[in-house]
């Protein structure tokens, strides 16, 4: 099966995510600035949501590009991160409804951890689907920055409990990171 089905499949649903994550951001009832003031914590869990669902679908896209054919088990891996993608929009409203309390933002870290998690088993499944000398694979080496990331989401998570401040910034550090498409596909794309 060629990837055509798989990516647009896919662009769909992460459309979709970011539709459902914008429609809950309601306009409030007055007209002055100081109605806005109680919306803050919504449009910011939004805009770190909508730019962490973005990171996803663009390296979604440059993770794709390195596929030549794809197999039952990434279409399986694919739908894993789906699956964790979709969440996004549930736990966004959670955390931005609430102001960022320790319970919602310990599951919003949980979310992004499984999503970081799913993300890694569709890149091992395709680099089992191509070997070891692909493309993929050598464009991710060791994947210290995948690594990273996942232990990053980890440490988060309970420590929402003690600060969601520091919780949150761990989750603004982790999708700066990624906010650059991820430059090794691209550059062993082109060797």
């Amino acid at each position: 099966m060629g990837k055509t089905r798989l990516e647009a499949f896919s662009d769909g649903v992460i459309a979709i995510i970011i539709t459902i994550m914008v429609l809950e951001l309601k306009a409030p009832h007055g007209s002055s600035l100081a109605d806005l003031k109680p919306l803050v914590p919504v449009f910011l869990s939004y805009v770190l949501s909508f730019a962490n669902v973005g990171i996803y679908w663009n390296n979604h896209h440059h993770l794709l590009h390195t596929v030549r054919q794809v197999s039952g088990p990434m279409l399986w891996a694919n739908l894993h991160l789906l699956f964790w993608l979709s969440l996004m929009p549930f736990t966004t409203a959670w955390m931005g409804e609430n102001h960022f309390e320790s319970l919602p933002t310990a599951l919003y870290g949980f979310v992004l951890l499984m999503c970081g998690v799913s993300y890694t088993i569709l890149q091992r499944t395709i680099i089992q689907k191509h070997g070891q000398e692909s493309e993929l694979a050598r464009a991710l080496g060791r994947d210290t920055k995948g690594k990273v990331s996942l232990l990053a989401y980890i440490a988060a998570i309970p420590l929402a409990f003690v600060s969601e401040w520091i919780a949150d910034a761990i989750f603004v550090a982790v999708a700066l990171m990624w906010f650059v498409p991820d430059r090794r596909i691209e550059k062993a794309i082109a060797e």
